[in-house]
């Protein structure tokens, strides 16, 4: 196949651009400072609760159980809704539904008060059901629209573009909570304390479903004869994924490619979804220092641009799976050095090399698995399965995460169990590695 044109390309990726400003804002940043500052006035020292619907929980423990909840229900849901999108070929109107949702889950925040501690909750769990749903449906495109010798680069695009786009989002939001007078020339009180944080969450959702209609207006749909559906569509969702199912038993290298996807996910991913929430309780505990925490934040989004681009380059050199051996070794010793991390010095250098390698294997983990899925129309459904994959292992990891805090009280002690999935899932790639070496020395002979 040949790569669609630069047109189509560049509104593909764009869609990273706009929903990566939520993942930057609401997950990563401004919402845990934000929740944990609402939820901390009135308790004594280290011990920070939230109660949400009558129990009470540690605050930053709700927030991954919240998600976790929510990656179980989309590992649950996107098999079904994905085989059904690739039987209609009507996937960009998933796409477009769950950028809808999540994008106005976002604008919701802008009510979210102090107090109001169950709606917030709720809108942050449904924009996180947008947004993940929606990656499925954008992923899947990737093997539509580029060449597999172009999938690294088309890849790291997108990923290069998120997060140029999230940073430039997250520094206006960031000029506005410093500068109270902005909120005067909208109208809002520069008195509320409350005001900047949830004026970013409504700029959010514009920039999420504003910038998407970009990439909306360019990939393709399948016209509507092909689309027509002649059986009970529910049930040929099903059908498709034992199809699929029953592939993958018959591709050793890409079975265990999963697995070791899965087993390392658990740990990046809950790096990334918790890091703001352990920099504003271990590293940056005082107000005044919750800038310093967000300009982390936004340098470790700026070195991942770089991470993405080179290990997309490097992959040419040496192959994408020893591209992420040496990645996932790299997590691994800075697991270790985020158990002892101790001043904000330390915990800037950690940043750095958190961003390094951040975008690089998110972005070569979605390329590596374009490539080794067969040439077939059924994309949608074959990527529902790296999405299942990736969801429970951030269920697992994140579900860890949480329930380690509460049990010992300290995220520090979390951090061992993260260090314990990226071991596996290195051994679990080298083994890979082995089979993947094989399988291609064997068919080329």
């Amino acid at each position: 196949m040949q790569t669609a044109s630069k047109k189509v390309i560049n509104g593909w990726a764009m869609y990273d651009w706009a929903n990566s400003a939520y993942n930057l804002v609401i997950t990563s940043t401004i919402f845990p400072a934000y929740f944990v500052g609402i939820t901390s006035n009135g308790n004594s020292a280290g011990k920070h609760y939230a109660e949400f619907f009558g129990r009470k929980f540690v605050n930053t423990a709700l927030i991954d159980y919240a998600l976790s909840v929510v990656f179980l229900l989309v590992a649950f849901t996107s098999p079904i809704l994905s085989s059904i999108a690739d039987y209609r070929r009507n996937k960009k109107v998933y796409l477009r539904w769950f950028c809808f949702m999540g994008s106005a889950a976002c604008v919701g925040l802008f009510f979210f008060y102090p107090g109001d501690i169950e709606f917030g909750i709720i809108l942050f769990a449904i924009a996180a059901l947008g947004f993940w749903s929606s990656l499925v449906f954008y992923n899947s495109y990737l093997p539509e629209i580029a060449a597999p010798e172009d999938q690294d680069r088309v890849s790291a695009k997108g990923f290069a573009l998120g997060y140029i786009g999230s940073v430039l989002l997250q520094v206006i939001c960031f000029l506005i909570i410093l500068n109270p007078t902005i909120l005067a020339l909208v109208g809002m009180d520069p008195k509320d304390g409350t005001a900047g944080a949830r004026l970013s969450f409504l700029l959010v959702g514009l920039w999420w479903f504003g910038f998407a209609q970009l990439t909306l207006r360019v990939l393709p749909l399948t016209s509507k004869q092909e689309r027509k559906s002649k059986k009970n569509v529910l049930v040929n969702g099903f059908h498709e994924l034992q199809l699929v199912w029953n592939q993958l038993k018959e591709m050793p290298v890409l079975r265990r490619f999963l697995l070791s996807f899965f087993l390392y996910s658990m740990g990046v991913q809950t790096v990334m979804l918790v890091a703001a929430g352990f920099g504003k309780k271990e590293i940056f505990p005082n107000p005044e220092d919750e800038p310093k925490l967000l300009i982390t934040i936004i340098l470790i989004q700026l070195v991942a641009i770089f991470g993405a681009i080179g290990m997309s380059r490097l992959s040419k050199k040496i192959g994408n799976m020893w591209v992420l051996i040496l990645s996932v070794i790299f997590w691994l010793f800075i697991c270790v050095a985020a158990y002892f991390v101790q001043n904000q010095t330390q915990f800037y250098i950690l940043a750095g090399f958190v961003g390094l390698v951040m975008g690089g294997i998110q972005s070569m983990s979605r390329s590596t698995y374009s490539k080794l899925i067969p040439p077939t129309k059924d994309t949608t459904s074959f990527f529902s399965f790296y999405d299942v994959t990736e969801k429970i292992a951030i269920v697992i990891g994140i579900f860890t995460f949480g329930f380690m805090e509460e049990l010992t009280g300290s995220m520090r002690n979390s951090i061992i169990a993260l260090g314990g999935f990226f071991l596996m899932g290195l051994l679990a790639l080298i083994y890979t590695k082995k089979v993947y070496d094989h399988h291609y020395a064997t068919t080329h002979n």
